[in-house]
């Protein structure tokens, strides 16, 4: 569902606004006049309106009459003081679907605004209480009020629409698949199929039949055709995840398919022309990558049409706040628990916090809190980010013996790094700091010893 917009002029209620409508999974953007939000709903498609009546330079008529020109199904809602409610009756008249009486409770605004939604989205509309579907197509939705991350999502709103090759670079846990999948939402084909590839977890035997198929007898196995990545997207977008772990055969490959726009599927005999959208991915610098001779410099300049560069969350630390607040929502809805409030002392842990995991260790932490918190509030315990604690716990367990090789410790490293998240490899290669391809081969290896 495409967000809600507010238009309020004060900074504490337009953050109110937005943290209460967020808390209860609609994805929101806010504007401090109706100039701007004018700008703003020119250049984004939004589910709704939300605008204080003084907020709009005491012309709501002008802001509603604008906005039902550009989208006449729109839902507007206007919030007005008890001084101006005949201007509130004016805007009524005007297409508004509904006022809102200030001061009110968050509950009046959440029935105005799911009255609103349901009666123009239906089913596609994000329902309060909510099933677990409904909470993903929330997460879908970038999270922020950074005005570096609003930067970087104009850019990509920008560049939606044409067919151009997309490279979104940035650490571990900032987001890029959630990027890639906003500027296909965004694309001239959103409708298209969206498939998203991890590099790294492509086998090298069959990574050139995954993407760009195969005719049957090409090879042993290969019993019957097999459509590949790029044409199963069509016209749509196709993501590939890790693009710096591909096999160095493969990026060839990629190069050509990108400079002719057509694929070879293996043991075919014509080339197919394709009309996919790709979008490349990658948490290194593939820059410094391609000076060390780990990728191609043809491709990394093929596929760094538009670069975007997603920053770490300490380069955002105002939406620590907000995502914190986002999280504890959704994860108290999918775990059917009564909405729960965050202590101001764990809120400032949060925002002292390194945050190496960025966005997803962020969110990982307050689905735990979420989880062992017994009360209506979560308190700094129950975040469990101490890290004297966690420094502790790891030397109890891992023992640092002389004698030892750094090959033994490294086994044991891998090994217990795997145990502790359920032999999840792409979570263990995070958490290690390694490809998950150094992680299959060093596990192949580890194999081979044990049986020689």
């Amino acid at each position: 569902m495409p967000p809600i917009l507010v238009v309020d002029n004060q900074p504490d209620m337009r953050i109110k606004l937005e943290q209460g409508l967020i808390r209860v999974g609609y994805p929101v953007e806010s504007a401090s006049d109706g100039s701007q939000a004018l700008d703003m709903f020119k250049a984004v498609k939004y589910s709704m309106v939300i605008a204080d009546e003084q907020s709009t330079g005491g012309d709501s008529l002008e802001v509603i009459n604008s906005v039902k020109k550009i989208s006449p199904q729109i839902p507007v809602v206007i919030m007005t003081s008890h001084g101006t409610v005949h201007h509130a009756v004016e805007a009524m008249q005007a297409g508004a679907c509904d006022y809102i009486l200030k001061p009110f409770s968050f509950e009046v605004l959440e029935r105005t605004v799911k009255k609103a939604i349901g009666a123009l989205w239906g089913d596609r509309g994000l329902r309060i209480g909510s099933d677990k579907d409904h909470c993903q197509k929330a997460a879908k939705e970038i999270v922020t009020r950074s005005q570096k991350l609003k930067g970087i999502l104009n850019q990509a709103r920008d560049i939606a629409p044409s067919i151009a090759t997309v490279l979104i670079q940035g650490e571990s846990g900032t987001g890029k698949e959630l990027l890639a999948a906003y500027v296909h939402r965004h694309s001239l084909h959103p409708e298209a199929p969206y498939v998203a590839v991890n590099c790294a977890a492509l086998p090298d035997t069959l990574a050139e039949s995954e993407l760009f198929g195969h005719e049957k007898g090409s090879f042993t196995g290969a019993v019957g055709r097999k459509i590949g990545k790029f044409e199963l997207v069509k016209k749509g977008t196709l993501v590939l995840d890790e693009i710096s772990e591909m096999a160095r055969p493969l990026q060839a490959k990629l190069l050509r398919v990108l400079q002719e726009k057509e694929i070879d599927r293996v043991g075919g005999t014509h080339p197919i022309p394709i009309k996919a959208r790709v979008i490349a991915i990658s948490n290194v610098d593939l820059k410094k990558a391609v000076k060390d001779g780990k990728f191609r410099e043809d491709l990394y300049y093929r596929i760094n049409v538009i670069p975007l560069t997603l920053p770490p969350l300490r380069q955002r630390k105002e939406d620590i706040e907000l995502l914190a607040r986002y999280f504890i929502g959704k994860y108290c809805r999918l775990n059917h628990k009564k909405n729960i409030e965050i202590d101001d002392t764990a809120m400032d842990v949060l925002l002292n916090h390194v945050w190496e995991g960025n966005v997803r260790e962020l969110e990982n932490t307050m689905e735990r809190a979420v989880l062992i918190g017994s009360g209506r509030h979560i308190s700094p315990q129950n975040l469990l980010l101490d890290a004297s604690e966690n420094k502790s716990e790891f030397q109890d367990t891992f023992s640092f013996k002389a004698g030892r090789t750094v090959r033994d410790m490294e086994k044991e490293l891998i090994f217990r790094t795997l145990e502790d998240v359920n032999d999840n490899r792409t979570q263990a290669a995070e958490l290690l700091g390694i490809s998950i391809r150094t992680l299959r081969n060093k596990l192949r290896e580890y194999k081979e010893e044990s049986l020689s």
